[in-house]
């Protein structure tokens, strides 16, 4: 557990400027996308992951159920209003991870990817097709709940998402709750950031998404999140 400044100090980066999609909340510090739906946690061992964030917020995330044909089952954390942590791992029960396949070798959690939710994801589609990035989808997806429930929605995934650094795009069914609205709750994204050593090219690349997103310089490529609960910060990079 780390405090706040401490883990910027300790990662290297500035604060983000504010941004016309770059929504802040009440503290001025504290900058999030305004579109961002969720961040992955990716580990080979799901409790090795909720526990994690349980020791350092306080808070210990819900069991949200398993990935049909993908390999995977996840824990939620809420982190406000339509914003949410996701811990994805190996389900034992499936035989091949087909996404996020790194997470098998994985020993410790880290960052892994994130997603954004457009207003309309067909719209998302033909942007890119213009703009000549390589995707797939809209696709269709689903995961059971525990309660029985079957929560549906759509993704475009980029070809390239260079590991992780760039975000892929869901939209939620009509009849799904959105899951930050029934994972537990009392913890926030107080900071999340985008790191490049080529700021200049990585922010025209969101642009022809349709993103405008703020990039700050590091000497790597990585993402960077701080969650705070009610027991104290867990700072995440990738």
């Amino acid at each position: 557990m780390i405090s706040r400044r401490l883990f910027l100090a300790l990662t290297g980066g500035t604060l983000a400027a504010p941004s016309a999609s770059w929504a802040a909340d009440s503290d001025e510090e504290d900058q999030v996308p305004a579109l961002l739906d969720h961040i992955i946690l990716g580990c080979h061992d799901l409790d090795r992951g909720i526990d994690l964030v349980e020791e350092n917020t306080g808070v210990r995330p819900a069991i949200g159920g398993v990935h049909p044909g993908r390999g995977t089952r996840n824990a939620l954390l809420s982190l406000g209003e339509r914003r949410y942590l996701e811990i994805i791992a190996p389900d034992p029960a499936q035989q091949k991870v087909v996404h996020f396949p790194q997470i098998r070798e994985m020993r410790e959690p880290r960052l892994i990817g994130w997603a954004v939710h457009p207003p309309n994801i067909v719209a998302i589609a033909k942007q890119l097709g213009e703009n000549k990035i390589a995707f797939q989808g809209p696709d269709d997806g689903s995961r059971k709940r525990p309660d029985g429930g079957v929560l549906t929605w759509k993704t475009v995934n980029l070809a390239d998402d260079r590991q992780g650094l760039l975000p892929f795009f869901i939209e939620w069914s009509a009849d799904s709750v959105h899951p930050s609205k029934d994972a537990p709750k009392r913890c926030s994204l107080a900071y999340f950031e985008i790191m490049s050593v080529d700021p200049d090219e990585l922010t025209l690349t969101f642009k022809r998404m349709g993103l405008d997103l703020p990039v700050q310089r590091s000497d790597k490529a990585r993402l960077r999140a701080l969650i705070s609960g009610p027991k104290g910060d867990l700072g995440l990079t990738t």
